[in-house]
């Protein structure tokens, strides 16, 4: 891949790169620019029947390679997405907006996710246990892969989020057909690639794109299809999961969050305020476990919105590939649109607006960083996902109450604290209802730990040991002596 060009997109389809299917095409737009970047094609249900029945044929294969095998390949394919990391970190940026630094990292990051997953296949332990009954030589529990994967997945990690999906599959010895987002196909073709070119069979990994409802409802309704995994919203999700139950198909759904920050008297404030900038406009707000509602105690509320803001305020937006940029645009024009309707519907419920709250003045679609204080629970942003540069701040008396405020939402994917209290550092990791927290730290995302929500958020991990289990059945295998006799 050329690292000043965009490529030319396909999908991969039954062992070959196809630029042109019977679903038509849609334009790929730089949401720096507002410019197109190249037509994607997109698969009818003659190529989606194709890839089913393709990934079947993988499995077949696949599912008898051994472990060391698996990993001597998967291993060449990481060292390969390294090797390219700078070429395809540039069509990230330019496809999905992210600053060309967040893009490398999210390359190099995900190779090593796939690297821990498949060093962790060899170590799929089963158990033996001791027969009960006469005439049983032995009784075992083993793992073996569940079958042919559908993998969806979203623009907002478009390297990092099929890395997860496709190393645990393949390292547990399943077939995939990944589904990436339209928006953002360029950087899955590249990983796709990786694989081939380390000497993947072909049928083990499709690529397709497409009207997502009829890619969705038809992979998942396939009889060759598995296993689902799914990135993305939670009504979307639902409707997957119900899809999923009419075959009793294996299905993990990750579906965002609305996380939490609590600032305690104690924290150090200069930190807590770096930290929580960083870490919310990153990649312009799009992630699913970005900081959100900050709870600040009130004797600290005032000096943390202030110094918030201001560094806010100081926030370089540009296009990804500006080496100076350091937010870069939201990813579609309609999360533009959405991004001002709830700033909008949350002034008009009493809130008082910090900085932001608009779009920016410039081509591409970007939105101002914005802190908005004194959000009312009528509000759509005191209950609803922003998934953008949007934050707000409130202050609270007690730990109690602010416990009881974070916890106060139908998400439970990331939450976050600042503390200098050993004591209120276990208090707050036991009492927050999130699959994942950090205190005083937000990298939660780490390729050896598990990365999974509770309630609405979803069910399941991927990532870490507990992530790769997912894509595997167990089986219980009792084996007697021939005749019956006692051994």
């Amino acid at each position: 891949m050329n690292t000043t060009a965009y490529p030319r997109l396909a999908l991969h389809v039954a062992g070959q790169w196809i630029t042109e299917a019977s679903g038509g095409r849609r334009p790929v737009v730089n949401p720096a620019t507002e410019a197109v970047l190249a037509e994607l094609p997109l698969a009818g249900l003659d190529e989606l029947a194709a890839a089913a029945e393709s990934t079947a044929r993988g499995f077949a294969t696949w599912r008898r390679t051994r472990p060391l095998e698996r990993f001597t390949l998967i291993r060449r394919a990481t060292d390969l997405l390294r090797e390219r990391a700078p070429a395809i970190a540039h069509a990230l940026s330019l496809e999905q907006g992210k600053p060309l630094a967040e893009a490398l990292r999210e390359v190099t990051l995900s190779a090593d996710l796939i690297d821990f997953q498949a060093e962790e296949a060899k170590r799929l332990y089963g158990r033996t246990v001791p027969p009960r009954v006469p005439g049983i030589l032995s009784q075992t529990v083993v793992r073996q892969p569940v079958g042919p994967v559908a993998a969806f997945t979203p623009w907002n990690f478009p390297m990092n989020l099929p890395a997860r999906k496709v190393g645990s599959a393949l390292a547990a010895g399943c077939s995939v057909v990944l589904k990436p987002a339209e928006e953002t196909p360029a950087t899955a073709m590249a990983l796709v690639q990786c694989f081939l070119d380390a000497g993947l069979p072909p049928d083990v990994i499709n690529l397709v794109c497409g009207e997502p409802s009829e890619v969705s409802s038809f992979l998942i309704g396939h009889d060759a299809i598995r296993k689902v995994s799914f990135t993305g919203s939670v009504a979307v999700g639902k409707h997957l999961g119900e899809l999923c139950a009419q075959g009793v198909k294996r299905y993990t759904p990750e579906l965002g969050g609305h996380a939490p920050v609590i600032v305690c008297e104690d924290a150090d404030l200069d930190f807590a305020v770096s930290a929580s900038v960083a870490a919310k406009f990153r990649n312009a707000g799009q992630i699913c476990a970005s900081p959100i509602r900050f709870y600040v105690h009130a004797s600290r509320l005032a000096a943390f919105s202030e110094r918030f803001a201001a560094a806010a305020r100081a926030l370089r937006l540009g296009p990804g590939q500006d080496a100076t940029t350091q937010m870069g645009p939201l990813t579609h024009a309609r999360r533009v649109v959405e991004m001002q309707m709830l700033v909008d519907d949350a002034l008009e419920h009493g809130a008082r607006l910090l900085c932001g709250g608009q779009r920016a003045e410039r081509p591409g679609w970007f939105f101002e960083p914005t802190l908005i204080a004194d959000v009312t629970a009528t509000c759509r942003l005191a209950h609803t996902e922003p998934f953008g540069p949007i934050a707000t701040v409130a202050g609270f008396e007690t730990l109690d109450q602010a416990i009881a405020l974070a916890n106060d939402s139908r998400y439970g994917l990331g939450a976050y604290a600042f503390t200098a209290h050993l004591r209120t550092a276990h208090r707050l990791a036991d009492e927050l209802e999130a699959g994942m927290v950090g205190i005083n730290h937000f990298g939660i995302s780490q390729p050896e730990m598990p990365f999974g929500g509770w309630k609405e958020s979803g069910h399941g991990q991927e990532m870490g040991a507990e992530g790769l289990l997912a894509y595997t059945d167990l089986k219980t295998v009792y084996v007697g002596t021939p005749d019956g006799a006692t051994n």
